[in-house]
């Protein structure tokens, strides 16, 4: 038996309990919109994490300003589990998300905004209920990429649901939304540097099945990924969402590419 296989084995029934736990404390504290809802949140993907093998790594802060609209590279399933352990987060996601087994579960219960990609009529829509929910204090994760990478680089940006933020300016009746860059990389296997090629062990790309890559993901175990920050960039009346997101694309690609290079 592999060693992933092992540690799974041992670790899968204490974060099924874990899990179990977290989640009844954390329905009547995100229905009342306590706090504890944020903290119950990062426990659970930082479990997560460690059944998985994962050690996190930060560099750089989240942004204090709200409303805040997290514009992120996109990789593999796992970095939902990494952005959320660094603080309370919500996700833009596909609509076919939300009809997964267990995976749509979670995402429901992560209060994500589920969009259709393929309803072009509906992007202004669609903007406009990330901007509510942005006016309403949540820091949202926009993956802009609109689909994941193999974790070397990063794709075009679609400008489209940076909309949202303008929306979020009138809902909220603020100054300014903030955009912040931010860059997951998967960067150390076993303690060893993770090569191109290695990434595509962690790398969730196309139509690839979850569960024999979740299976393949145990076996190897022992993975490092780092969350990169950068800094935030303002917008507000005067803003073009597509040079905003074109600003964005560049710091994230910065970002990951000076991280993989660590």
């Amino acid at each position: 038996m592999k060693p992933g296989h092992v540690r799974a084995a041992l670790t899968l029934p204490l974060f099924s309990v874990a899990a179990s736990v977290l989640i009844l404390l954390y329905l009547p504290a995100r229905h009342f919109r306590w706090r504890l809802a944020g903290l119950l949140q990062m426990v659970f993907h930082r479990l997560a994490l460690w059944t998985l093998g994962i050690r996190l790594h930060v560099r750089g802060r989240p942004a204090a300003e709200r409303p805040l609209l997290l514009a992120a590279n996109h990789a593999s399933w796992i970095d939902i589990s990494a952005y959320s352990a660094v603080m309370p987060l919500s996700f833009v996601a596909k609509r076919e998300v939300g009809t997964w087994p267990l995976i749509g579960f979670f995402a429901r219960l992560q209060h994500s905004v589920f969009v259709d990609r393929a309803r072009r009529g509906s992007t202004a829509d669609q903007a406009d209920s990330i901007g509510r929910r942005l006016a309403d204090g949540d820091a949202i994760v926009l993956f802009p990429e609109g689909t994941t990478s193999d974790g070397n680089q990063v794709l075009p940006f679609r400008s489209s649901l940076f909309g949202a933020a303008r929306t979020a300016l009138d809902e909220a009746g603020v100054e300014a939304v903030f955009v912040q860059p931010v860059a997951i990389a998967y960067t150390h296997m076993l303690g060893l540097p993770l090569g191109r090629s290695g990434r595509s062990i962690v790398s969730w790309v196309g139509d690839q099945d979850l569960v024999p890559h979740a299976k393949e993901l145990l076996a190897a175990s022992d993975f490092d990924v780092s969350i990169v920050f950068g800094e935030p960039i303002r917008f507000d009346r005067s803003a073009d969402r597509k040079k905003v997101s074109l600003e964005a694309e560049k710091a994230v690609r910065r970002l990951l590419a000076a991280e993989l290079r660590g």
